[in-house]
């Protein structure tokens, strides 16, 4: 069996058909891009394949201080979608990222962050 990719994981994760998971993928990172600095960008790029991480590259170093509705509706634009599928999409990309880019590298990017956004990133409690 191939090997799972990114937006497989992400589809899987989000519980919505990988048509759907990739332009939620596309849009988190596109988004994420816009939020942290070029330089944690480009720090993660390598870590995704070669169809994702040109999303990872800026034109401008510093990032955008927007907080987490903005995140939320720039997602839900992109991708097309509702609010709480872009909520369960975030989720679904920074829990995926989590484990391709490792813990130090992905803690450094989401440093630069809100609190309520990286908490996204936190895999949910599962119930009895």
């Amino acid at each position: 069996m191939a090997e799972l990719t990114f937006v497989d994981k992400v589809a899987a994760r989000a519980g919505v058909p990988p048509g759907q998971a990739r332009p939620l993928t596309e849009a988190v990172l596109r988004t994420l891009t816009e939020r942290i600095s070029s330089g944690e960008a480009a720090a993660l790029a390598p870590h995704f394949a070669d169809e994702l991480s040109p999303l990872l590259i800026k034109a401008v170093e510093a990032p955008e201080p927007f907080g987490y509705d903005e995140f939320l509706r720039r997602v839900a634009d992109r991708a097309g979608t509702d609010r709480p599928t872009a909520e369960r999409g975030i989720r679904a990309v920074l829990q995926t990222m989590h484990r391709v880019v490792g813990h130090r590298e992905f803690e450094d990017a989401l440093a630069q962050l809100p609190a309520d956004l990286r908490a996204l990133a936190q895999p949910l409690p599962h119930g009895p």
